[in-house]
């Protein structure tokens, strides 16, 4: 199990108790001290951009040195101050928050993080829940729940919408993800105008060369596509002499849908609700960017080329 950036305060100063570490060494020396499995080692944040274990670490010795018991002595290294040396020579504290909040300079640094009461009551509350997480796992979570809320409502809104307009917006949302090509006609929901039971008509390729027939099931979250809807789509498409099709839903697929899709050894891409609002978030369509938050780090090497200076 990956520690939380708490516990790893003390490993991370005694990692440094004898000369200045690069931080990056003191990852791989607190994961093998910690025997760490090859998969904790590699879990990823949610965005992608660095391990949970290694995001741990780094928050640790900020959270250090906002303290004053470390320092950068260039990038990506750092050293104990005096106050860092007399703390790591105790081996009776408890490195924690709660600890550090003793220090002038964290009590500031936690001040600058907070732009009113209100946001501080905020702050406090989502850091007692949430305490093994790091700032920047709170923050993909709140953004991972506030996702979550869109797609919810997403598919209702889709749901509450007329068939013709959940065919349209299927086609809206491939022509997002790439297919067809800059032809207005690229893409074209079939609706009532049948074609033997498909629903939609995309382009594989900016030429028109290949095609991709749609089947779209605009059902409530209860109800579930079967494999009768799964042969009867297949049998549309061998009316129209092809095996690719995309078959979308606003509920999903049963396993035996599923299994009848590997059964029949057609190309026939299932896409569920829970799919389908994802993709829609992805590519913006019935949604939009409310607010752009610019997550920024320290530019280091700015900083060192600073020290050369004035040197």
């Amino acid at each position: 199990m990956i520690p939380e950036y708490q516990s790893l305060m003390r490993p991370v100063l005694d990692c440094a108790k004898n000369e200045p570490r690069k931080i990056s060494d003191v990852v791989e020396e607190i994961s093998n001290r910690l025997e760490l499995s090859d998969e904790e080692r590699q879990q990823l944040l949610p965005s992608g951009g660095q391990t949970k274990f290694a995001n741990r670490v780094h928050w640790a010795r900020s959270y250090l040195k906002q303290a004053g018991l470390v320092k950068n002595v260039k990038r990506g290294w750092y050293e104990l101050t005096d106050r860092g040396r007399s703390v790591q020579e105790n081996v009776d504290v408890v490195l924690n928050n709660k600890f550090l909040a003793k220090f002038d300079e964290f009590q500031e640094f936690k001040a600058r993080s907070k732009e009113s009461d209100e946001q501080e009551s905020t702050f406090n509350s989502a850091e007692s829940e949430s305490v093994s997480n790091t700032p920047d796992e709170n923050l993909q979570a709140a953004h991972k729940k506030l996702e979550a809320a869109l797609a919810a409502n997403l598919l209702d809104c889709v749901r509450s919408a007329s068939p013709r307009f959940f065919e349209n917006l299927i086609v809206d949302l491939l022509r997002a993800m790439g297919y067809g090509g800059p032809s207005e006609d690229a893409g074209r929901a079939l609706g009532q105008s049948g074609d033997n039971g498909v629903d939609g008509v995309i382009d594989q390729d900016p030429l028109g060369v290949d095609q991709i027939y749609l089947q779209a099931k605009r059902y409530a979250a209860g109800n579930s596509v079967g494999p009768g809807d799964i042969r009867e789509f297949y049998g549309a498409l061998s009316i129209m002499k092809t095996t690719k099709g995309i078959f979308v839903t606003t509920s999903h697929f049963t396993m035996s849908a599923t299994q009848t899709v590997k059964n029949l050894g057609a190309r026939i891409v299932l896409i569920d609700g829970s799919q389908l609002a994802k993709l829609m978030i992805k590519h913006n369509i019935g949604c939009r960017d409310k607010d752009i938050l610019h997550i920024k780090q320290i530019d280091e090497a700015y900083f060192d080329e600073a020290a050369d200076l004035s040197g």
